[in-house]
């Protein structure tokens, strides 16, 4: 085998290996959103997930991919050439190893949205903007910074989707919520705001842990292979990752210690994808000391922002996910404009603390407004013609009894607990 053949091989199964962790982490969100929210409804989660990456493998390898990678112009790819991968499939050819890696990150842009709306969407139409996302929202907005688009060409840096898929995915989960409105029970008539518990933390914390470990082939593959430099960056791109998850997690935890009286659990675990969430545009270019900085500051937004949009705005997001991964996806995108470093093997650009001034600030904030402009507009266009066409909500009583029943005949998603209650019951 020559140099370059196994080069390529190495490179190819990097990203395969990433691939997979990241596909992974679909396991994550969906216990994580299961855990967070009510017993009754943990089958159509199950559900929505598996919706996100069937339907997203499907729709990418078909149009998608090409939309984000065609040749085209600075806004869009042309498709046609491209679709279902035509005359990509030489030995030596990346394409497929990057359509796969791809795949799974469209399909976790997708799924952030399912977490915010959770427990009150109507299944029909859930599969429909599921699939609108995989179809073009995310691949056009790719196409901007991963496909050669016109925020790439001015300089903008998202390493490996703080913007793209994390507060792309945050800006839907606002939009959709908000029109989507709250659950039943979660606001009274007189301003109150109700706690709605989710029914197993333990679920909740093992999706997280999943999604910790995933995190380490969402960022470090990135790199695109470890030739070239690839080996020196990701090495510090685990590095950069793990420490602001884990500066994030323990600003979390004294944050609700002292605002609350108490260390709060679920806050906690969401301070751990929070930092996740910031470090991951900015990860190959700052320092592990801005790293700290950036999973601390990202967790400090994030505490402050989910009462904020629970309480002030009203807006019911039973897993935070607007916050962890919106708000948390703003201020990594931004993050770059302030940290970026010389230091760091192959940098490019300087952010304001290292000398760059506002230009790479500037930069990053133009990608940023113009990427939830995208987001939000298209978004909301979506959202209401779902409820125009009275399809985006189930009905109060399906909603009450809960959308395992009603919109997949499944009893319980954990029948034997039914079976031993109703037999206690009748003692």
């Amino acid at each position: 085998m020559s140099t370059e053949l196994l080069t390529t091989a190495v490179d190819c199964f990097w990203l395969f290996f990433g691939g997979v962790l990241v596909f992974f982490m679909q396991t994550g969100f969906t216990m994580v959103e299961a855990g967070f929210t009510r017993s009754k409804n943990t089958g159509n989660i199950i559900m929505k997930n598996i919706v996100d990456f069937m339907f997203g493998s499907i729709i990418y390898w078909v149009i998608g991919y090409g939309l984000m990678y065609g040749k085209g112009n600075g806004f869009i790819g042309i498709p046609f050439g491209d679709m279902f991968m035509n005359g990509m499939a030489g030995a030596e050819n990346m394409d497929y190893t990057a359509l796969f890696f791809q795949t799974v990150f469209c399909a976790t842009s997708a799924t952030i949205v399912s977490g915010a709306m959770a427990e009150r969407t109507n299944f029909k139409a859930y599969c429909i903007y599921s699939a609108a996302i995989s179809l073009f929202i995310y691949p056009i907005a790719g196409h901007w910074v991963w496909g050669g688009g016109w925020l790439s060409e001015i300089g903008f840096h998202d390493f490996a989707g703080s913007a793209i898929v994390h507060m792309l995915g945050g800006t839907l989960s606002f939009v959709g919520a908000a029109i989507l409105g709250p659950r039943i029970g979660k606001y009274t008539k007189d301003g109150r705001t109700n706690v709605i518990p989710g029914h197993n933390i333990l679920i909740g914390a093992l999706g997280v842990l999943i999604l910790w470990v995933g995190w380490f082939g969402f960022n470090p593959a990135s790199t695109g292979g470890l030739s070239d430099g690839g080996v020196q960056t990701a090495a510090k791109v685990f590095i950069t990752t793990n420490l602001a998850a884990c500066t994030a997690a323990i600003v979390t935890m004294f944050f609700t210690w002292f605002r609350y009286g108490k260390p709060d659990v679920s806050m906690t675990l969401n301070g751990v994808l929070g930092g996740l969430v910031a470090i991951t545009a900015p990860c190959d270019l700052v320092t592990p000391f801005a790293s700290i900085i950036i999973g601390a500051v990202g967790a400090i937004l994030m505490c402050l922002s989910i009462p904020f949009i629970d309480t002030k705005l009203k807006i019911d997001d039973p897993v935070g996910a607007i916050s962890v991964h919106g708000v948390c996806g703003l201020w990594g995108t931004l993050s770059v404009g302030l940290f970026a470093s010389d230091t760091t093997a192959g940098a490019e650009l300087l952010g304001l603390f290292y000398g760059g001034g506002l230009k790479t600030l500037g930069v990053q904030a133009l990608g940023a407004v113009s990427l939830i402009a995208w987001a939000a507009v298209i978004g909301a266009v979506l959202f209401l013609v779902l409820r125009k066409v009275g399809i985006l909500r189930a009905t109060p009583r399906e909603e009450v009894e809960g959308l395992d029943s009603t919109e997949h005949g499944l009893a319980s998603a954990y029948p034997d607990f039914v079976t031993s209650y109703n037999e206690n019951k009748s003692f």
